[in-house]
């Protein structure tokens, strides 16, 4: 990776951020590759309540927690959602630990993340990785099993 300046995060917008910033911002937790589940208020609309399940999509693997084809990803998941400075202030369905989540709500990063820590292992030693707690998609055999998959540890902020 190329050199990044000390702390950029801190002095830039998320729009000003290079291509190698923004992807240096994200922990690599593997959350928002995971199935959410959402509830409708009584006209039948989202209601914007988000349930997180120990279900991965099909391209993350559990026993790394990263994705297998990272480069290709849109392709190969077409729901896959590409997270940009434009378009996070309306995934509000992204962790509360996510980086880009945190810096648009003006929040610093957490103590545990890489850009602080300078270790990559620090996001699963705080328990924030999928990696070793989540199932695969292509195990799941109907949509009812997400039920029984539903965790809480994604919403935890630190």
């Amino acid at each position: 990776m190329p050199s990044l300046s000390p702390r950029f995060w801190e002095t830039k917008t998320l729009l000003q951020l290079s291509a190698d910033e923004w992807e240096a911002l994200c922990d690599g937790c593997g959350k928002c590759c995971l199935a959410k589940l959402e509830y409708e208020d009584e006209s039948g609309e989202p209601s914007g309540m988000i349930e997180f399940t120990a279900i991965a999509c099909r391209l993350l693997d559990p026993k790394t927690g990263r994705c297998c084809d990272y480069a290709n990803r849109f392709a190969e998941v077409p729901e896959c959602v590409k997270v940009t400075a434009e378009s996070i202030e309306s995934l509000y369905y992204m962790p509360p630990s996510c980086a880009y989540r945190r810096l648009a709500e003006g929040k610093p990063l957490p103590a545990w993340h890489p850009l602080l820590t300078g270790d990559p292992a620090s996001v699963e030693r705080a328990g924030h990785s999928v990696k070793g707690r989540v199932v695969s998609e292509t195990s799941i055999a109907d949509e009812q099993e997400y039920l029984h998959h539903i965790i809480e540890w994604p919403n935890a902020e630190e």
